[in-house]
């Protein structure tokens, strides 16, 4: 028979990185948490935790251990649900990663929306352009932009974005358009973190390299750039639109732009998809249709 006792107390442990923390979540003394993982360790054989005066981490050994006690403690939340028939609020904490503009402008109000809706809902949100690791890092969802690299994760389409070309009128009055992709190199195309451009040519995507006098990793600084007559840009829609509406920014080469790339959400595969990460997929899923 498997022994459930300490997976509770063990699995509260590794998601607040602290005993006491622990013990408040689940309404107990924190030397009954200590006790419940301590024989927990004793029945596996193992140490599933770093103990310092100061942190409490998990072993290699207790992480993997961890994402298992997950899934099943999340399929037991799922089964109560199913069995109630009540679709109950979410709770706990969510570890979420996304890049930093998307998540700034248009994922981050989103998600306070939600936890304004569900107050017992306490979300981790880290804004990185770094791919993070979901699994080794303990996060229960990733916003990632473009096409996928093959995973072992599990994924949801959310909506989808544009890359545009554009420049200020001022640059255009100045220097005039690239009617063509071959035209780009006679123009100052401002770079990102990447020294190409993507387009659609002939039905097929053609990567093109391009150069400029700024090369920058702030798309903000490249669209403030833009807007001031130096050069031409290409960005995501989520950077622009406004520009582009009010005539600020005017799109170029439109005949050559690639179709709209996905975005997507990634989760761990799990058989049962726990009901707050269920529920802001579905939540995200709506408000950006």
């Amino acid at each position: 028979m498997l022994h459930w006792e300490g997976v509770s107390e063990f699995v509260a442990v590794a998601e607040t990185e602290s005993f006491t923390q622990a013990a408040q979540r689940l309404g107990i003394s924190t030397a009954q948490v200590s006790r419940q993982v301590s024989a927990l360790e004793i029945r596996l054989a193992t140490k599933l935790f770093h103990r310092t005066t100061r942190k409490v981490s998990t072993t290699e050994v207790g992480r993997i251990y961890y994402q298992h006690c997950r899934q099943v403690l999340d399929g037991l939340e799922e089964a109560e649900r199913v069995i109630t028939n009540l679709q109950s609020s979410p709770r706990g904490t969510l570890k979420i990663t996304a890049p930093v503009t998307y998540g700034e402008k248009t994922l981050a109000p989103l998600i306070n929306d939600f936890i304004a809706q569900y107050p017992e809902l306490e979300v981790k949100i880290n804004l990185t352009n770094q791919k993070i690791d979901l699994i080794d890092e303990g996060y229960d969802l990733a916003i990632r932009l473009g096409q996928l690299e093959d995973s072992t994760m599990m994924a949801k389409k959310l909506s989808t974005r544009t890359l545009y070309v554009c420049a200020s009128p001022r640059y255009i009055d100045t220097f005039g358009i690239p009617h063509s992709l071959s035209e780009l190199n006679q123009h100052n195309c401002l770079l990102g973190t990447i020294d190409y451009w993507r387009f659609q040519e002939n039905g097929k995507t053609r990567n093109i390299r391009v150069k400029g006098s700024l090369n920058c990793n702030s798309g903000h600084a490249l669209v403030d750039a833009a807007l001031k007559g130096i050069g031409i840009i290409q960005l995501p829609d989520y950077y622009i639109i406004p520009y582009l509406a009010d005539g600020r920014l005017v799109p170029l080469l439109e005949n050559n732009s690639q179709p709209d790339a996905g975005i997507w959400a990634l989760y761990p595969h799990n058989r049962h998809l726990s009901p707050k990460v269920r529920m802001l997929l579905d939540y995200l899923s709506e408000a950006l249709t």
